[in-house]
């Protein structure tokens, strides 16, 4: 049964359960009758509101953690809450402004662009920022060209089959003509060309060696080039930004239990082994992991919620994570809002397929 067709919750119950996650968002602690009976909204007699809450305890929605405690709300009802009751968080003027601002300022390495994104996400959330990109599966050439910049220096330009534009500066400890650099230009489009890294194989140097007769000696540097670039590409990689805001919410005073989620955040792998395993599960750009559905005891108590984007040709996401009684409204709101600015930031010059600036590589034209 999808949480949102479950006939059981009345439009009644439904009020109650929000307000319940809203007060618990707000204060950590266990939300009791004589608190929701103030709310104007509910307008029904404490002992009504009592029933509600245990047929919603009943439901699996609600968890009453003592006998004469409130209730708090259980994973399943925060996934309603998180699915079919968030309110729209408006972000104030001064927010809006200020992202945009900060938006402006563009990055050209993929490195540099997760760690700003991840920070970003922590100051306007107050939660702890993640950015991430995964691996992009097999990278293939697309096209090739190298420009002659001196007789031992000259630009190599790759562009490859997703639409990501590598540039790089070759200096050699050895001279070639602008001929030696067309004559590459030329056998590189035709033997390189839809490879992977895979395919760049000792028969396929050995044939551009072949081609290049004198200037040969280029072959095996550039080669090595290419392949590097190409696994630089398809590694995945997170950046996380102020863990430190895990410690201002008592969800985490176990230190035996934060010390486990910090090994996770540390660790990367298993981030992006759970990003994976829900990268489909949900509907839409906003996915929302809560709780158990982290798969992992360490979060258990954690809540992760990110949105995918493009960038440079690259899908990368940016979320933050936090205690399942986070502020699911402005969280998501504020995401979504980050995710579209970096969008139009960078949309334009992926449009025009321009290459980022120029990264310097020195290569010597020998054996590693």
């Amino acid at each position: 049964m999808r949480l949102l067709d479950d006939e059981r919750l009345t439009p009644r119950k439904r009020k109650i359960l929000r307000a319940i996650v809203d007060a618990h968002i707000s204060h950590g602690e266990p939300v009791g009758s004589k608190y929701l009976a103030n709310d104007v909204q509910i307008s029904c007699s404490p002992a009504t509101i009592r029933n509600e809450m245990a047929d919603l305890e009943e439901m699996g929605y609600l968890i009453q953690p003592h006998t004469s405690a409130g209730r708090v709300p259980a994973e399943l009802g925060y996934r309603f809450y998180v699915d079919s009751l968030v309110r729209q968080y408006s972000n104030t003027r001064a927010e809006i402004g200020e992202m945009s601002e900060k938006l402006r300022y563009k990055l050209t390495e993929m490195d540099e662009i997760l760690s700003e994104v991840s920070r970003l996400a922590t100051a306007f959330t107050d939660y702890t920022g993640i950015a991430f990109k995964a691996g992009s599966g097999n990278v293939r050439l697309s096209k090739i060209e190298a420009v002659y910049i001196s007789p031992r220096e000259f630009l190599l330009v790759m562009m490859f089959a997703s639409g990501i534009v590598k540039t790089k500066t070759v200096c050699l400890s050895f001279s070639l003509l602008p001929d030696d650099l067309k004559r590459f230009t030329e056998v590189a489009n035709i033997y390189l060309v839809n490879l992977t890294s895979d395919g760049l194989s000792m028969p396929v140097i050995s044939k551009l060696e072949q081609l290049m007769g004198s200037a040969s000696a280029m072959v095996h540097p550039v080669i090595k080039l290419i392949y590097e670039t190409m696994n630089e590409i398809n590694t995945a990689d997170v950046k996380v930004d102020g863990v430190n805001k895990l410690l201002q919410y008592p969800e985490y005073s176990d230190v035996t239990r934060l010390r486990e989620l910090l090994q996770i955040i540390e660790e990367k792998d298993p981030l992006l082994d759970l990003i994976a395993a829900h990268a489909k599960d949900t509907e839409g750009n906003i996915h929302v992991v809560i709780g158990a559905e982290n798969e992992s005891d360490a979060m258990s108590d954690t809540t992760l919620i990110y949105r995918d984007i493009r960038v440079g040709g690259k899908k990368i996401s940016v979320g933050v994570i936090g205690p399942k009684r986070m502020n699911y409204s402005k969280a998501i709101d504020t995401i979504n809002r980050l995710a579209m600015g970096i969008e139009q930031v960078f949309g334009p010059s992926d449009e025009r397929g321009l290459p980022p600036p120029r990264e310097s590589t020195n290569q010597n034209g020998k054996e590693p």
